[in-house]
């Protein structure tokens, strides 16, 4: 009896424990067991995939999923309606569409969180997610499975992780004119880019698909060493060019004088050869870092330990190298240093302790957490495998700041330098960095710390945001890992910033050739008024050179933004910009109003202020004489006959003519077209500055419509969030936008007398030509590669206006001393153009607008 009661209470005591440890152990299963996913089997669910690949570089993929789950059948239907932010909605999310595996999906991306709506017994999700074609490993796209079989065919299999043996209502597949083939032959129907299965389970939905030719090209082009090579040769271009252009204008001339700001018995040209000097010293720096980063992140990786010294190293390198403190012109003798230490020696010893003392500071804090990373907590390798703790944040924080900094110093200083010894730097600017060097170097020092700060947050904040994003249903077991992505993101975010820094650097190209180019210009104008001899009508040669490789340093690489991946062979667009450039000028020459007209009329019309001043009162005449004409014309009343004004306008023109001697010009060219010609200002480099400062105004809109553009779909959206360099992409767009608009303005202000055409119309159509024949070759390839080239023709179009823009408002300010006898700027320009004329301009500006405004009405609806 008493065993019989043993074995009772044995057993009772064995359900006990079952009872209890079965929670623990079914919280010890799968996930396919916890999710139970088993109960799916009344789901229903409609899959569509579209590709996308005409107008585009890649191939772009869309996956549209829509799951009906039984709220009866399935436990955790409910937890679908939750919070997306909740534990429980996660899992029952990632029990229905991931289940076990396939946690972490860096192709994927989501425009927006999973629709979720509820209906009576039915809980319904609505799941989308799209993709690129832009390499050869396989990825997953939501139920899709996608990889690369060979040559241009790519294979696509509908594999659900977790709803195989569920009713697949409707499945269709739109290939976008792709060439496809239904590998299991199961499709219900099939047309000439869908295919559509009814009822079918996921085994039997296979598809093959080829890229066309032109994406497969892309493909292979974006991947191969050539891409790489390509932003190799555009550096070693580009300083080739830049060497050329500073050897050329460093050449004094034999009559030169001492340029402004020279000590006395300064040979003339000196200064200009110190300032050429130091372009040429950045180009060879530029190329060799170009080169050497290259060579980094392609093929030889380094660790982030050595890696890190070396870009420390370099920056503080490059800062020095700059040299930005003062006493870069000749000084000698006891007299250079009057006062001691508040002469031009004292300042430049104080410059150099501050710029030199805060660089060095800088770079024993960076280099301090690389050599000694005990100190915070680090290990050798400087990245953690878990979270890393507040000291090693702070110090891994401090490194990065440490080499980002000094980039950006080493940015700021040659810059700096550029425009001081070119004078594009105001003379207050000079004086304040002159007599308070350590305000100075502590105000800048300030400024970049905030800047690399920014940048380093950003960074941080969008890999925060991306690995939320690959392990967004990620298991435990992923997401322990998180901590080691924190410490290898802190370690190696300011090398992406770095990158992206130096990437942008062309602008310092861009800063050191104008200024040689104004220093050349001060330097011409103290010769030439030494000389008593007239100004030049346009840039002489190794001027015209400086000119035409601003303009294809600042105008012509944005093409190679608009032109997608065929415009990254930067090298071949920038020579192409230059030789177009040339070669406009070399064919219009001859139709340039001041060309056609000679060198003996510029110097005996055009040698001095009075002359200039005599021209614009003719020019005035001829405009009255015209505008009475015209008033005759019409029938009305006019007190002088016909015949005087015809002999007034005939004297005009033997006055146009005597000043050509033996030379008649051309029957067309007026006086009004010669004083349009000239523009508003004595000095070309004058009417630069005056048409760029027009263009930067007008150029705002144009930005503004460009940069919403750029920005208009979900992806270009979604990037800035994602991207770590999201957000300073569209800052830095906008400032480079306004520079090609700037750049496109002086140089049309540069060249204003010698580009072809009697109306300032021409000259801005002109200019554009010059432009548009690189831009035209891309036209030609996007046509050829099915790349969407409505971007290119944007881009011209929107120059064009710009210019033309420009161009009307330098005709008025031509004319600006006779704003005061008119009511508005547009009598003015009414008298100017007459009515004809004028009305014709109209229409061609509006012309312009309406068809710009139509394309990117159509790009931005795509």
């Amino acid at each position: 009896m008493a065993q019989v009661r043993w074995w009772r209470l044995l057993t009772c005591l064995v359900m006990a424990v079952m009872w209890w440890g079965c929670p623990a152990a079914v919280a010890q299963q799968g996930p396919e067991d916890t999710c139970r996913t088993g109960r799916l089997g009344k789901s229903v669910a409609d899959a569509r995939i579209r590709f996308d690949q005409h107008g585009r570089d890649y191939v772009e993929v869309h996956s549209y999923v829509t799951v009906r789950v039984p709220v009866k059948e399935w436990p955790l239907a409910r937890h679908l309606t939750f919070k997306n932010n909740s534990s429980a909605y996660l899992t029952a999310m990632r029990c229905l569409l991931r289940g076990k595996g396939d946690d972490k999906l860096d192709e994927e991306w989501r425009p927006y969180d999973p629709l979720v709506t509820s209906h009576k017994d039915w809980v319904t999700v609505q799941y989308d997610a799209f993709a690129w074609i832009n390499q050869y490993k396989p990825f997953r796209l939501g139920p899709w499975r996608i990889h690369h079989t060979g040559g241009r065919r790519w294979q696509v299999d509908l594999q659900p992780p977790t709803l195989r043996n569920i009713f697949w209502h409707t499945v269709k597949a739109e290939l976008g004119g792709l060439e496809f083939a239904d590998l299991s032959e199961r499709a219900t129907s099939a047309g000439a880019n869908t295919l559509e299965w009814d009822g079918q389970p996921p085994q039997h939905v296979r598809i093959e698909v080829d890229l066309p030719w032109q994406r497969f090209f892309l493909l292979g082009y974006a991947q191969s060493f050539w891409s790489s090579l390509s932003v190799a040769s555009w550096w070693v271009c580009a300083s080739f060019v830049i060497a050329v252009a500073a050897l050329r204008a460093q050449r004094p001339s034999p009559d030169a004088v001492p340029g402004p700001g020279a000590p006395a018995g300064t040979p003339g040209g000196m200064l200009g050869e110190n300032l050429a000097q130091t372009v040429l010293q950045w180009a060879l720096l530029s190329v060799a870092v170009a080169l050497a980063l290259n060579l980094n992140t392609s093929w030889l990786p380094v660790a982030t330990r050595w890696r890190t010294l070396a870009c420390i190293a370099a920056g503080a390198a490059l800062v020095l190298a700059a040299r930005p403190w003062s006493g870069d012109s000749p000084v000698t003798g006891p007299e250079a240093e009057p006062g001691g230490a508040t002469g031009p020696r004292g300042a430049q010893r104080r410059q150099t302790r501050a710029v030199v003392a805060t660089t060095g500071a800088v770079a024993a804090a960076g280099t301090l957490v690389v050599l000694a990373p005990g100190l915070f907590g680090l290990p050798q390798g400087l990245a953690t495998k878990t979270m890393p703790s507040a000291p090693a944040a702070t110090g891994l924080a401090l490194m990065g700041l440490s080499a980002l900094w000094l980039w950006l110093a080493a940015m700021a200083a040659w810059a700096w330098r550029f425009a001081r010894e070119g004078g594009l730097v105001s003379e207050t600017w000079t004086a304040r960095w002159d007599s308070r060097p350590g305000r100075c170097t502590a105000a800048v020092t300030a400024l970049l710390v905030v800047v690399a700060a920014a940048l380093l947050g950003c960074f941080c904040w969008t890999q925060d945001r991306q690995w939320k994003r690959v392990t967004w249903l990620a298991d435990r077991d992923v997401a322990v890992t998180h901590g080691s992505v924190v410490s290898n993101t802190l370690a190696n975010a300011y090398f992406t910033d770095l990158l992206w820094l130096f990437a942008r650097s062309w602008v310092l190209t861009c800063v050191a050739l104008v200024s040689l180019l104004h220093f050349r210009v001060r330097a011409q104008r103290a010769q030439l008024a030494h000389l008593r001899k007239p100004p030049p009508v346009g840039p002489e040669r190794p001027d015209l050179l400086l000119t035409v490789t601003i303009f294809s340093f600042i105008v012509g690489l944005r093409g190679t933004k608009i032109a997608g991946v065929i415009g990254a062979q930067y090298a071949i667009w920038f020579l192409l910009s230059v030789f177009s450039l040339y070669l406009v000028l070399a064919v219009g020459r001859r139709w340039a109003v001041l060309g056609q007209l000679g060198d003996r009329f510029c110097a005996q019309r055009l040698g001095t202020r009075r002359r200039r001043q005599e021209l614009l009162k003719k020019s005035h005449q001829y405009r009255n004489l015209n505008r009475q004409l015209y008033l005759l014309d019409q029938g009305r009343a006019n007190d002088v006959p016909r015949e005087e004004l015809e002999a007034r306008l005939h004297k005009l023109r033997q006055w146009l003519v005597a000043g050509c001697a033996t030379r008649n010009p051309p029957q067309q060219i007026s006086v009004l077209d010669v004083t349009l010609a000239w523009g508003p200002e004595d000095h070309w480099w004058s009417n630069a500055l005056c048409a760029a400062r027009l263009a930067f105004w007008f150029g705002i809109p144009a930005t503004v419509a460009l940069l919403c553009l750029d920005l208009k779909g979900s992806w270009d959206r979604t990037r800035l969030f994602f991207e770590p360099t999201g957000f300073p992409d569209v800052v830095a767009e906008s400032v480079l936008y306004q520079m090609a608009w700037v750049g496109a303005g002086f140089v049309l202000g540069a060249l204003w007398r010698l580009l072809p055409g009697r109306r300032s119309l021409a000259r801005a159509g002109s200019l554009t030509i010059a432009y548009a024949i690189p831009v035209l070759m891309a036209f030609l390839l996007d046509l050829v590669t099915d790349a969407d080239a409505g971007y290119i023709l944007l881009y011209v179009l929107v120059l064009l206006t710009i210019l033309t823009l420009t161009s009307m408002w330098m005709d008025m300010t031509t004319f600006r001393e006779e704003r005061q006898f008119l009511p508005s700027r547009f009598t003015l320009l009414l008298s100017i153009y007459q009515l004809r004329g004028f009305s014709g301009q109209m229409a061609w500006i509006l012309a312009q607008v309406a068809t710009a405004v139509t394309i990117w009405h159509q790009l931005a609806n795509r």
